[in-house]
């Protein structure tokens, strides 16, 4: 059982080296692409900044941008309260196509956010690949308004 648990260790440890040895390749490769590396670290850099903390959920929702009649994908990154009113904001993080992290940080009322059933990795998908990738229905959850 020793040995075999031995074995195991030795088998995983390794698996993880060459795994990480090859991705690293693979990365070194795609910088040697300017527009793809563009690309590719531009939206692992806002997966990564995206990617759930524990003290922190983001989530994808819609808002009306840059106009009332339009809708943007944005990530709700937290909620902030206005000190004389007590109304509550969103800081929403809208990502650009193709590059997400040239996107714009908007402040907007929370009854004006609305979730959407989209997971981060899909927007995601979504905005860089200009609409074309992403699912065919949505389902939106409007916040009602606070009196």
């Amino acid at each position: 059982a020793f040995a075999l648990g031995v074995l195991y260790l030795i088998g995983s440890l390794a698996t993880r080296v060459i795994g990480q040895q090859l991705l690293l390749g693979f990365e070194g490769l795609l910088e040697k692409v300017p527009f793809v590396h563009m690309i590719y670290s531009s939206t692992k850099q806002v997966i990564n900044a995206l990617q759930p903390k524990a003290e922190s959920v983001q989530r994808v929702v819609l808002i009306d941008f840059p106009s009332s009649d339009m809708r943007a994908i944005g990530f709700a990154m937290r909620t902030l309260t206005e000190t004389n009113s007590g109304q509550e904001w969103t800081a929403v993080f809208v990502p650009t196509a193709p590059n997400p992290p040239s996107g714009y940080l908007e402040i907007v009322p929370s009854d004006k956010v609305i979730a959407v059933d989209m997971t981060a990795d899909q927007a995601m998908a979504m905005i860089i690949s200009g609409g074309v990738v992403g699912p065919d229905t949505l389902t939106f959850t409007h916040k009602t308004p606070q009196a």
